[in-house]
């Protein structure tokens, strides 16, 4: 499983969510099949996280949330992938 941040360039936010197949969940949001974040097309991949359960997944994405995406960011971004 994935934990993965886009960006909006349009609207110049931070989304971030967990999936089991980031490039065709990228392609997803892109299309407009997500309607609470199509606004913010087109999203561009930030980088994603590899965890071992969906359980773990959602967890960290709870944490990146909470902290809050920029802010995790700016003292996380070393631990990101951000190729595909």
């Amino acid at each position: 499983y994935y934990v993965y941040i886009l960006f909006s360039e349009g609207i110049g936010e931070y989304y971030c969510g967990q999936c089991n197949n980031v490039a065709d969940r990228l392609r997803r949001h892109n299309s407009g099949e997500t309607q609470s974040i199509r606004h913010g097309r087109p999203w561009k991949l930030t980088g994603y996280l590899e965890v071992s359960t969906r359980s773990l997944a959602m967890q960290t994405e709870k944490r990146i949330k909470k902290r809050g995406i920029k802010r995790w960011l700016q003292e996380h971004s070393h631990e990101l992938i951000i190729s595909l």
